[in-house]
């Protein structure tokens, strides 16, 4: 029921557009990024969608805000279709909340921002930059739906993973992981950037997760790791020495990169 935003980056590989402009509201065709994670955690039960940002970002904020002047002129006009878009950003019986993230200290710090909201239930974090495409919400479930369905199904943590290239396993977590079908596989340790000679595999984590309340006490206790950040993976591998059950999960759907200028291109492109 609750999903978490870590969307308090810089955005840096995107400037100067993002001097001005979150990097969540970068379009894809005609709709910003974070319009797409949304849509995907609506689609999968959500109802309470937690934004943790930094005070200098309040373009997501008002993107979910009513515009009165704009909603009552394209009224005025009898541009329904216009004025239903606008104002469909949000369905109405989903509640957006803002956490202000002090500093920039990683991942891991970014959801724990979000531990006085979502408290110790089950929760979703979804990263806007991995943009998964799934057909159009109604055709084809959404990835963290079908996470989420997992996670019900099993009681246990579910991660997104996708193979890449063993020479790009430096730029991403990586999990150890014995197959237990088709999609699913349980997790025996987790590492976070190796370098390719030392990677267990190439099942690369993305930005999808559904992780118990518990791993926010698992935060709390973990100190800084790679680039001096509190890193999600590494309070995951608490939890799997803990408990023993997190599942990595293929999901249906293609993942477009929107964290970088080449993945953001080829989003458009199949958009449009």
């Amino acid at each position: 029921h609750k999903v978490v935003f870590p969307v308090a980056g810089l955005g840096t590989r995107f400037l100067p557009a993002t001097k001005v402009v979150a990097k969540e509201m970068l379009p894809v065709l005609d709709k910003p990024l974070i319009q797409y994670a949304v849509d995907e955690a609506v689609d999968a039960g959500a109802d309470t969608l937690i934004f943790v940002t930094n005070r200098y970002k309040h373009a997501i904020a008002d993107y979910f805000d009513k515009a009165y002047e704009l909603e009552s002129k394209l009224q005025e006009k009898g541009k329904d279709e216009l004025l239903a878009l606008v104002q469909g950003t949000l369905p109405k019986h989903v509640r957006a909340i803002f956490v202000t993230q002090p500093e920039a200290l990683g991942l891991g710090h970014a959801v724990l921002c979000a531990k006085p909201v979502v408290g110790d239930e089950p929760f979703g974090v979804v990263l806007p930059d991995d943009l998964i495409w799934n057909g159009a919400i109604g055709s084809g479930k959404g990835a963290l739906r079908q996470m989420a369905e997992l996670a019900d199904a099993q009681q246990a943590g579910v991660i997104a993973v996708e193979e890449v290239p063993h020479d790009q396993t430096d730029k991403y977590g990586i999990v150890d992981a014995a197959p237990i079908d088709e999609r699913s596989a349980l997790i025996r340790y987790m590492v976070e950037k190796p370098k390719p000679a030392d990677a267990p595999s190439n099942l690369a984590v993305v930005g999808r997760y559904v992780l118990p309340g518990r791993i926010f006490q698992l935060l709390e206790q973990t100190t800084p790791g790679a680039g001096g950040e509190i890193q999600l993976t590494d309070a995951i591998d608490a939890l799997l020495k803990e408990q023993g059950k997190v599942l990595a999960y293929r999901f249906e759907g293609i993942r477009f990169d929107c964290g970088n200028k080449a993945g953001l291109v080829r989003a458009t492109m199949h958009m449009a």
